[in-house]
């Protein structure tokens, strides 16, 4: 199974502030939630943990790898999206027209930022590298990543356009689950959440 999990939450995930390549560390609940996570997913059958390189990510795998046993391996694919000049910037306070561009055009970047395609290209390659990996049924790959990359891979499970992610929610500390099926991956779950929140 691709276990994709969701750091845990930021002072600037709790301030409602869009948080790209900003790179704050967990705040106390995000730490909470990152044990959470670990003790959920346990020590049984994970056998890699691949983290986004931002600080949230690579806190929330250290707190998996130490309970599976394993290391953290980082890979540039799973970071955030690059909000531009829109990083760090309170959510009521991106332009309309902004929000309206991004909602309707995956090809729509910010200034100085990224664009949702950009994205997904760099996650489809990453799935499909390890969604190969999990095949052969010997173990799980946790990734640990952001929403952009999150809801990237939900749509290249499910075979659907970027414009999809818009109506899917990924919680702090959650865990979305991608099986190798036999005709290609399958969503098994989203957005499951412990109880800490």
């Amino acid at each position: 199974m691709l276990i994709i999990v969701r750091h845990g939450r930021t002072e600037l995930n709790a301030a409602r502030r869009l948080l790209g390549r900003l790179d704050p560390a967990l705040d106390p609940l995000g730490v909470a939630q990152a044990e959470a996570v670990a003790t959920r997913l346990g020590s049984g059958t994970v056998r890699r943990v691949v983290s986004s390189p931002l600080v949230r990510a690579r806190q929330t795998a250290e707190a998996i790898a130490a309970v599976s046993g394993t290391d953290v391996e980082i890979d540039e694919r799973w970071i955030e999206v690059d909000y531009g000049a829109y990083d760090g910037m309170p959510l009521g306070e991106v332009p309309a027209a902004a929000w309206a561009s991004w909602r309707t055009d995956p090809g729509f970047a910010p200034p100085g930022g990224e664009s949702l395609a950009s994205v997904r290209t760099r996650v489809t390659a990453a799935c499909e590298a390890l969604i190969a990996d999990v095949a052969d049924g010997e173990g799980d790959v946790v990734v640990v990543t952001h929403v952009s990359p999150i809801k990237a891979a939900v749509c290249w499970t499910l075979g659907v356009d970027d414009v999809v992610s818009w109506r899917t929610f990924v919680s702090p500390g959650s865990i979305t689950r991608v099986g190798a099926g036999p005709t290609g991956p399958v969503l098994h779950a989203f957005n499951e959440t412990s109880l800490v929140e």
